[in-house]
Formats: structure tokens, sequence, C-alpha cells
């Protein structure tokens, strides 16, 4: 079927509708400047206006008779004079523009004392940084004046500093990281702790731009998002950073967020997920996270290392094949998962061969989500089994073309104990929690332009898709609605995704956990 194009009204509305905005706005703009006399005179006889009926209203009652005798025979004076109407005239318009001139104060031009010494003492703090002995005239001196080094900078309103560029020599080395860690470091320290910069490093012209980054919002609940089937939303980051975004429900009030869009399927160049993170850092929460997303359109198989009950909500439910909390659950659900995979590829290239589009079973997504696989890693070597991990060859090798997803959350001390095939084929990383700079790297493959706060929330962290920018990341709160210590909307957010609990053939409802139904039926 030949695909129609869209009307002409439908594929350049856009550009019209920014074009009459523009135009409306130059003329706007054009109107303003040429009634600009206008404005302050009629602004000027309003405050006279003002003026005199206070000055009336402060008047007492028994004086108002010889006051108006006065302003009559004022009056009357300026009529009988010659050209007095005209000269009175010009005299109320004078006035008027006087009294309607803007009395804003003018913004000071410059960074005032503290501001300027604050200026100074971080242009003395780069002087070992960007000066070398033999250079003939030198940028960076001590002693010397830092206007020529900051050509803009923004203070807010405690005296930090909110923006600074930072021009700098060009034979400074901005193409070595620990360099550039130097310098970044120094800034950090010196412009205020406590706040997240970032820091935008432009090797052509030899300057470096840092800005104080807002805080990523802690309050978005778990919720379907806007996006289509194959992507998934990891969680959330700075406007500037992705050209995209998604709108939100916060409570009655309703924002459009920029969001982390892991895409995934037969065309994604990152089809599988490695999170990492500490204890209590979120991992769990972004899993949860996930499997939510996932499960509106395809099925999910949960393997749990941890053994904590993070997933208990997902048990029975309609899409979801198993939640395995167990060494020998794990083994026999990923060796089905292995064997589904080499099932599908075999399905669908016969039907290709054939000419015939691949069965719907093998194109609905299939979704594996290991919490802590390391862990049952240590259980099968104590007990001379084979290891999970080993299983994950065929879904992670293979899992692009039969659509299975393999997701997989590790904590910080436990990396060394993944698999070989684990590291080579989750593309795509998220890093929770706190981490030095050097881990960071190593597991993203860069490191992040911004920098880390002091105190680090639940969820946030950094992510890397393939060999794209960093972003810093705030995953949704996805928190297990069994958790007594979760707050009654976030739980109730949860409840409200989850599918229906699945109803076996015979009729007979599955068993459930008297606290789940507490839980729910509250």
């Amino acid at each position: 079927m030949v695909r129609r194009p869209l009307p002409r009204i439908l594929s350049t509305g856009s550009a019209q509708i920014a074009r009459s905005r523009e135009l409306a706005r130059t003329a706007a703009d054009s109107a303003t400047d040429v009634l600009h006399p206008l404005i302050t005179i009629t602004r000027g006889l309003r405050r006279l206006a003002s003026a005199g009926r206070r000055r009336w209203a402060e008047t007492p009652k028994d004086k108002h008779g010889p006051l108006l005798f006065l302003v009559a025979s004022v009056v009357l004076v300026v009529a009988l004079v010659p050209y007095g109407p005209l000269l009175a005239v010009i005299t109320l318009m004078a006035a008027a523009a006087w009294q309607g001139r803007d009395r804003t104060p003018p913004a000071p031009e410059g960074p005032d004392e503290s501001q300027a010494q604050r200026l100074q003492a971080l242009y003395e703090a780069l002087v070992p940084y960007f000066s070398t002995a033999e250079d003939p005239s030198p940028l960076y001196a001590h002693g010397g004046a830092w206007e020529k080094a900051f050509p803009s900078h923004e203070f807010d309103g405690s005296g930090r500093i909110t923006h600074l560029e930072i021009a700098y020599p060009a034979y400074f080395p901005d193409g070595e990281a620990e360099a550039r860690a130097r310098v970044e470091h120094l800034l950090t320290a010196k412009s205020g702790r406590g706040r997240e910069y970032h820091f935008d490093w432009d090797e052509e012209d030899s300057t470096l731009t840092v800005t104080v980054l807002a805080p990523l919002p802690t309050d978005i609940a778990a919720q379907r998002f806007v996006s289509a089937p194959g992507e998934t939303v990891l969680g959330f980051t700075d406007p500037s950073q992705v050209p995209r975004t998604l709108p939100l429900d916060f409570g009655e009030d309703r924002r459009d967020v920029p969001p982390v869009v892991w895409r995934t399927g037969i065309r994604s160049t990152e089809p599988h997920l490695l999170v990492v993170g500490q204890p209590s850092s979120g991992t769990s929460t972004l899993l949860r996270s996930i499997a939510l997303q996932a499960l509106q359109y395809g099925d999910v198989l949960v393997v749990d290392g941890g053994g904590t009950g993070e997933y208990a909500c997902l048990t029975g439910r309609d899409g979801v094949l198993g939640v395995e909390v167990e060494l020998a659950g794990a083994l026999a659900s990923l060796e089905w998962a292995a064997q589904e995979t080499e099932r599908r590829l075999i399905a669908a290239n016969q039907a290709r061969q054939a000419g015939h589009p691949p069965p719907d079973d093998t194109r609905r997504p299939l979704w594996i989500l290991l919490d802590r696989p390391t862990a049952f890693t240590h259980l099968a070597d104590a007990d001379d089994r084979k290891d999970p991990q080993s299983l994950l060859q065929v879904p992670l090798r293979h899992g692009r073309a039969a659509h299975v997803t393999v997701v997989v959350a590790e904590q910080f001390d436990s990396l060394d104990a993944l698999s070989d095939a684990v590291r080579q084929h989750t593309r795509a990383r998220v890093v929770l929690g706190q981490a030095p700079a050097a881990l960071l790297e190593a597991v993203l493959g860069a490191r992040p332009h911004t920098t880390a706060p002091d105190h680090v929330p639940p969820g946030r962290g950094y992510a890397r898709l393939g060999t794209g920018p960093v972003h810093r990341l705030q995953v949704p709160a996805t928190p297990d609605p069994y958790d007594d210590a979760t707050s009654d909307a976030h739980r109730q957010a949860v409840l409200d995704l989850l599918p229906p609990r699945t109803t076996p053939a015979d009729g007979e409802s599955l068993p459930v956990p008297a606290e789940a139904l507490a839980v729910e039926g509250s």
C-alpha cells in the first residue's frame, strides 16, 4: 500500500505558526517603540490625576471652597493670558512626561564588590592550572585581572556563581581527562559545594562554560507514560540534554518533563540493559518500573537473586511468566528462555523462507529481568551446578532478532562476578547511587560532564545508551506496594498499573498472600 502524504496544512502548519508568532512579536515591538512617547505621557497623566485625588482627599473639608476658588482663578488667568492655553497644555504634557518616565533603577553594570572578590579568588586559584613560565603574555598570572579570563558570569541572590564562562590558553591539555578533572574539582570547591555543575569544554575556542544545574524532580510517581511500543522510559533528565518531553501528572498538576528513553526491538542498537548501583540506590525500583511498562505489550520473567520479595506484587499477574527466587527455579526458567529464543529464531526463519510474515508468538516481546544474578552464581558453585548466567548467552546474543530483551541489575561489589556475555552484550548502562568518577567511567565507558551531589536520593544516577552522551537520571518512584514504609500515594500508583491476576483454565484463582490482599483492598 502506498503511503499517502499528509495534507499541506498539516505538514507545514508548525512552520507557519512559528512564522506568524515571529511576525506578531516583531509588530508588537515596533508598535511599542513608535507609541512609547504616548504611553509615557498617558502614564504620567494617570499619576498626576492620582496625586490630585490624594491631595483633595487630604485637604480638610472646611478648605475645599478656598481651594476650588484658587483653582478657578488660575484657570481664568491662564485663559486670559495670550497663548495661555497652549502654554498650559505644553506645561501639562511636560509634567506628565516627567512623571511617566520609567523609574526602575538601572541594573548595576558588572559585579558588586563581593562578587568581584569571589571572581578574583577563583582567578587566582586557576593560575597554576592555566599558566606556564614560558608564556610571554600569560592570560593567568598572580595579581592579574580576571575580566579577560571570565567573559560572562551570573550570580544568584546569595552571591554564588550560577553561570561562568572561562577562557583558557590554547596550550592547556583540554583533551586529557585528568587535566579536565583537576580543573573541574577546583571549580566545584571554589564555586560552592552542595550543588551540581555542568562543564562544557569547547576545545575549538578554548573556553569552558560552567553552569549550575537545577535538582532533578524526585516526586515523579509511577504512571502510564506516553510512549510507543518498543520505548521504555528509564527516568528523567535535564531539558538541555534531550529534545523530547513527556506530559506527567504531579497530583493535580501536569508538567512536561524530559525523559531518558531506551528503545528496544529488532532495530535497537542497545537491545539489553545493565543496571549497577549501591544497596538501596534504586536498582530494584528501576526494574519494577521497567516491568510495569513491559507488561503493556509483552511478557515478563523475573529472576530475583536477592530473595527479598521485591517483586512479590508481580506474582500471578497477567503477562508475568514467573517470579523465581530459588536456584532451581532460576535455572529452569532461564533454560526455558534460552529454548524459547531458539524456537523464535527457527520459526521466524522458516516463515521468512516460505515468504510469510513471522508468527505472532515470535513477535510478542519477552523481557527477562534479573536482579543480582551473581547470588545464584555463588550458590551454583557451592552446589556444583550450572551457573544461571551461562544460560543467558543465547538470549543476549540473539535476543534482538527474537524480540527478547535482557535487563540485569547488580551491585558494585559483585561486578567482577558478572559473565563476559553480560558485560559484552549489555551496551545500555545505568549507574545509580554514589560512585567515584573512575568507577562511573569503567561502567558507562565515559565520564559524566556533571558533578554528583553530596546527598544522592534513591533512584538518582547516570544513564548512557551505547555510545551516546551520559545523562543525569532520576528514576520514577516505583516502590514495592507491599512495603510498609511506602507512602499511600506511591503504593496506589503502582497498584493501579499492575495487570489483573491470572485465572487458570479450571477457573480457580491462584493463591494470594494475605498481606497482598490487605494492601490491595485498602
